[in-house]
């Protein structure tokens, strides 16, 4: 409840109270330009480091590494994003130090740190190596290999009664017309 109460009464009262002051300082035109201007140049940032990020998460997949911490810095990236077209100069500054790397990462660190041990003191242990995030061979759910099961086997036989192009140009090279019916019923291959 503190959060949000922070989050969506606390933080709007203090971006108009720094918009209205910097707007009686540099003129409210200049202020929406500066707004506007930082969400430029956020966008750009956000394009550069994002993409960074998504290489970098592409290299570790594809040495069969888990990509955890590039996962965590893409949602810093995103938060990041949000708070830059957010209008306002203390989202803008939070924004930006989610999209500079240095500041970024420290914030995946943190945030690495929180779910390990979130998910050790569950009924599960975080584990970023080869055997999955939940150990062994074993997925949330249990053991689920689908050749174990001893359910009912059904077995059947099938028949294609779809008609193909090839079957269609011999019946009309036999001079047969091709109207789709034979006589009132369907025709039958």
């Amino acid at each position: 409840m503190g959060i949000f109460l922070f989050l969506f009464i606390v933080m709007p009262i203090v971006e108009m109270t720094i918009l209205i002051k910097v707007g009686t300082m540099i003129g409210a035109l200049n202020t929406i330009g500066l707004v506007f201007l930082t969400a430029i140049i956020g966008a750009a940032l956000l394009r550069q480091q994002g993409l960074a990020t998504l290489l970098k998460a592409n290299q570790r997949l594809n040495s069969g590494e888990l990509p955890a911490k590039e996962v965590a810095e893409g949602l810093i990236l995103a938060v990041g994003g949000a708070l830059l077209l957010t209008p306002g100069f203390v989202t803008d500054t939070i924004g930006f130090l989610c999209l500079i790397p240095g500041t970024r990462h420290w914030f995946a660190a943190q945030a690495l740190k929180r779910m390990v041990v979130a998910g050790q003191s569950g009924s599960f242990t975080f584990t970023a190596g080869q055997q999955g995030p939940f150990g062994g061979r074993e997925g949330p759910f249990g053991r689920q290999n689908p050749f174990d099961r001893n359910d009912d086997i059904i077995e059947g036989e099938y028949r294609d009664e779809t008609e193909r192009d090839y079957d269609r140009l011999d019946r009309n090279a036999g001079g047969e017309e091709d109207s789709g019916q034979e006589g009132g019923r369907p025709k039958k291959n």
